[in-house]
């Protein structure tokens, strides 16, 4: 609970701020204390030049997480099973662009891994409660380096349901630049 509270140091912003540190810190436990999860994820990564949408289904047991592409069709059925040491990518040889998107390790293969790691130990720099599409209210919580200023490094920002802790969107920006966009659904804990 100590270093929950050490990585949330300004979690601020507008209206209801201590309902939203309170419920970040909340999911933050949750999420640190988390084995098993499943969910179906849209991503869109944007190389600047080329933008290329994936659907995949991740299965998380543990340190292993099983990322499995349903699209684009060509490519369903790839899959990356990455123990948070490495990685490989299965099927019959085939293999997909997927770049780094942030000149290191950042791709569309990491996105979701990386989504979950900032809700388990990213520095939150904001949390703010606020109205989602569908009317209902999201729990926004931005993450970054607090060693770098607003707009530099690498940023993520993560949009949680309040009743169920699910992670439904997530955006992760380099040097001010939304480099991946991830839609979250059939959140599923445990």
């Amino acid at each position: 609970m100590i270093l929950s509270l050490l990585l949330l140091p300004s979690c601020g912003g507008e209206g209801n701020t201590n309902q939203a540190e309170e419920l970040a810190l909340t999911i933050r436990g949750e999420y640190l204390a988390l084995e098993k999860l499943s969910a179906n994820v849209e991503i869109t990564a944007d190389y600047g030049q080329r933008v290329y949408d994936f659907a995949l289904t991740a299965a998380v047991d543990g340190e292993e997480t099983v990322l499995t592409l349903t699209q684009p069709e060509w490519a369903a059925g790839l899959t990356a099973r990455l123990d948070g040491e490495s990685g490989q990518l299965e099927y019959d040889g085939l293999i997909l662009e997927a770049g780094s998107l942030d000149g290191a390790e950042l791709s569309p293969a990491t996105a979701f891994p990386e989504l979950l790691e900032a809700a388990r130990s990213g520095y939150m720099t904001q949390c703010v409660l606020e109205e989602g599409e569908d009317g209902g209210s999201l729990l926004r919580v931005c993450c970054a380096d607090p060693e770098q200023n607003p707009g530099e490094g690498t940023e993520t920002t993560l949009w949680f349901h309040p009743d169920s802790h699910a992670l439904t969107r997530g955006e992760i920006s380099v040097d001010g630049v939304r480099v991946i966009a991830c839609t979250i659904s059939e959140f599923t804990m445990g």
